[in-house]
């Protein structure tokens, strides 16, 4: 009987610890990678000639980094390795079975595969506010691509925004890279932060990181404040400047030629929905996730989830719940089961929820800025589509759900398939309907889930 076709989507932690879980087992796993080079965002690898010391760019990661990147060389060997490969289409394959049609070095590819693992990772989540718009302003996540990939800095003066982990390591990474950062500005309040101490101390190696990044920000001058309001970038044509409002309600602005922003992140779980698999809303994230269970298994038979796209976790949990999840597959396969490999890495990731819970406890959701969004406010770029086109659809033409409002607005399909507005839009409807976010549903994925030549489906 010949070996069942596992394909891997994503080639970041959670995806390269699959991968490995499965060469051992003497499987031949497809991995397939939108990168050029395996260690997904985290661990984004600089291109050949291009290579800068890895304490430079992870910081305290540079290890972990190294050590993936290391494993990803060592499998290429033993794995079905394929780089700059976008799945942008699954398709269930009668009788069992997955077709994904893919874009790559070779342009459009359908691969007929029987297992998928999904890794596919998070991103920024956006909200937004007055000048988001404006040429210069960039998500965090894409500051830290132009960092590790491009080697250079989104602007001259830097000004960063957010509610989230993510802010006071970009704002680390960019100041030990020598940039000029003017403003690190957090949207969440540091009340929050004293309060959760006590439970982010369950692993206090991964506090300790967080709190030397703030510090050093603090050391380099770098003005750090939390529970700002009112955010709005300023300029014309461009970026100038970004004022804010503090906890006190003084107002505040800072020249600046470029802002970088980020409000938490969001799982990019369309692949799941395309595979058929059932969601389920997570209420501290405030989002719609594919139903995973401790092991790795989804609502689908042979679908497998991994990583940040089922959840957020970061980079530390994806890789277990990577090798976790090569486990369960090799299970459901009949292979041999290591009940202690199993039991070890089900403690650490129970350990590392507990300690998941108390950093969203110490960022939460920034309500306010979702209120603060004026009905001149474009909210979805693609479309061009304003927060009060999206309230006139609620109030006056009965909208009271995410696809219906997007039927009836187009906003969610333009190039994004919603995945920049999507949460925000949703937030607004069930604002505006006095109801709770979950009510509204989400948008349903469908293919092409990112932009493709109109050649390819032909």
């Amino acid at each position: 009987m010949s070996e069942p076709v596992v394909a891997i989507v994503g080639a970041g932690p959670a995806g390269l610890r699959a991968a490995q879980g499965l060469a051992e087992a003497g499987l031949r796993p497809l991995l397939l990678d939108e990168g050029h080079r395996a260690g997904g965002q985290i661990y984004r690898r600089p291109p050949p000639g291009a290579e800068r010391p890895a304490a430079d760019l992870y910081g305290f990661e540079a290890g972990r980094a190294r050590a993936l990147h290391d494993l990803a060389d060592a499998l290429a060997p033993r794995i079905d390795y394929r780089p700059g490969m976008m799945v942008w289409g699954i398709a269930a394959r009668d009788p069992a079975g997955f077709d994904l049609d893919c874009l790559g070095p070779r342009g459009h590819e359908r691969i007929a595969v029987d297992r998928l693992v999904l890794a596919t990772g998070a991103m920024d989540r956006t909200l937004p506010f007055p000048g988001w718009t404006l040429p210069g302003v960039f998500t965090l996540g894409a500051a830290q691509i132009a960092l590790k990939a491009q080697g250079m800095a989104i602007g001259r003066r830097v000004a960063l925004v957010g509610a989230g982990p993510l802010l006071p390591l970009v704002a680390h990474q960019y100041a030990k890279a020598g940039a000029t950062v003017v403003a690190v500005l957090d949207a969440t309040p540091l009340g929050a932060k004293v309060k959760a101490a006590p439970r982010l101390a369950a692993l206090p190696a991964t506090l300790a990181k967080g709190v030397w990044y703030t510090l050093a920000g603090a050391l380099r001058g770098i003005p750090v404040r939390s529970g700002v309001r009112a955010i709005a970038v300023e300029g014309e044509g461009r970026v100038e400047a970004l004022a804010w409002e503090d906890a006190r309600g003084r107002r505040h602005r800072v020249p600046c030629d470029a802002v970088g922003a980020s409000f938490g992140l969001r799982s990019e779980a369309q692949g799941a929905d395309l595979a058929g698999c059932r969601f389920v809303f997570e209420p501290v994230t405030r989002q719609w996730q594919p139903e995973r269970s401790p092991e790795g298994r989804s609502s689908h038979p042979h679908v497998y989830l991994a990583g940040d796209g089922s959840g957020i976790g970061g980079a530390d949990v994806a890789e277990l719940q990577g090798e976790r999840t090569a486990l369960a597959l090799l299970a459901d396969l009949g292979r041999p089961r290591d009940a202690v490999r199993e039991a070890r890495l089900d403690r650490r990731l129970a350990r590392q929820a507990g300690f998941r819970a108390a950093l969203e406890a110490a960022y939460p959701y920034p309500h306010h800025l979702v209120d603060a969004i004026h009905d001149d406010e474009i909210v979805c770029r693609c479309e061009g589509i304003t927060a009060g086109a999206l309230r006139h659809a609620a109030t006056e033409r009965d909208a009271r759900e995410m696809n219906r409002l997007k039927a009836l607005t187009r906003a969610g399909m333009g190039r994004c398939q919603g995945r920049v507005c999507g949460h925000a839009a949703a937030e607004i409807l069930a604002r505006t309907l006095n109801e709770p976010v979950e009510t509204v549903g989400r948008l349903r994925g469908q293919a092409p889930i990112k932009p493709i030549p109109l050649r390819e489906p032909a």
